[in-house]
């Protein structure tokens, strides 16, 4: 199988007025495809690894007051290929699909499928109970909704980003598993990252971004609903019922996030020759 080698990494620096526990999800849950993973704190802290109800690497810690670095950082050897497809994939009826997926056919807090049930079924119902079926949902989500970087918040629900057509990709992402969980589609919410592999380079700084997974036949299958396009790289961090499951960083309290920084680029070119992880900026 030919791969590509990506950098990639999170580093989130916290100011706090007093010491703050806090729950990192930044660790991809398989490391099959990873190397030199390492984790950095500033001031030295420690964390404490354990696994949530979805499979994800959580790590627990407590922030001290003051400002304080969480950075992860590994090299990603992904396949040099698209995201999979297969328009014969069959839809499972209810009775079928596997115990364990049924929280993925629930409504929850951002995917209100059950809101959502008329018009999914108005839209969607008369196709074939395939591949077919999530793809349509996918090119609806892309052509109804407009991307407007930092237009929506915490509170901004599947629902909102119907009746009012905008959103960001977490917005793309749970009106598509609404819409799919409507017809009784497994669907789960699934944040990562995206290299710009073999696509425009998008000039913007990287950021987490976060698409979805529908189980159809034996196996789930990845759809962007905000590019709506098969791409190559995916990196996956958490899997969840919606955002709620997949926070990068949950706080007991409210420290000011001061900066975030987020990598995952190809290491080639003129990439090849620099430091990484990078140069460790201690808090301060």
């Amino acid at each position: 199988m030919v791969t590509r080698t990506l950098r990639i990494g999170g580093e989130f620096v916290h100011v706090a007025q007093a010491a703050t526990p806090a729950i990192f999800i930044l660790q991809p849950p398989t490391a099959r495809y990873l190397s030199g993973e390492t984790w950095y704190t500033a001031p030295g802290i420690d964390l404490h690894e354990y696994r949530d109800l979805f499979g994800n690497r959580c790590h627990r810690t407590v922030l001290p007051a003051g400002e304080s670095v969480v950075a992860y950082y590994a090299v990603a050897d992904v396949p040099d290929d698209l995201d999979e497809a297969d328009l014969s994939a069959p839809q499972l009826p209810p009775e079928s699909i596997p115990e364990d997926l049924l929280v993925y056919t629930m409504p929850s807090r951002y995917a209100q499928s059950d809101v959502l049930s008329q018009e999914a079924w108005a839209l969607f119902g008369h196709l074939p109970a395939t591949y077919e079926r999530p793809r349509a949902i996918s090119e609806f989500v892309h052509a109804h909704l407009t991307y407007s970087t930092g237009s929506t918040g915490s509170w901004w629900t599947a629902v909102d980003a119907f009746n009012n057509r905008y959103g960001v990709c977490r917005d793309f992402a749970h009106l598509m598993v609404a819409l799919c969980r409507a017809l009784n589609l497994p669907a789960r919410y699934v944040t990562g990252m995206l290299p710009d592999l073999d696509v425009v380079p998008n000039p913007a700084p990287m950021d987490y971004h976060a698409w979805c997974e529908v189980y159809l036949g034996d196996r789930w299958w990845t759809f962007d609903p905000r590019h709506d396009a098969r791409r190559k790289g995916r990196v996956p961090v958490a899997y969840g019922r919606d955002a709620v499951d997949v926070a990068l960083c949950s706080t007991f309290g409210s420290p000011w996030l001061k900066r975030m920084t987020v990598f995952c680029e190809e290491l080639a070119g003129d990439l090849a020759g620099t430091p990484w992880p990078p140069v460790r900026r201690p808090a301060g």
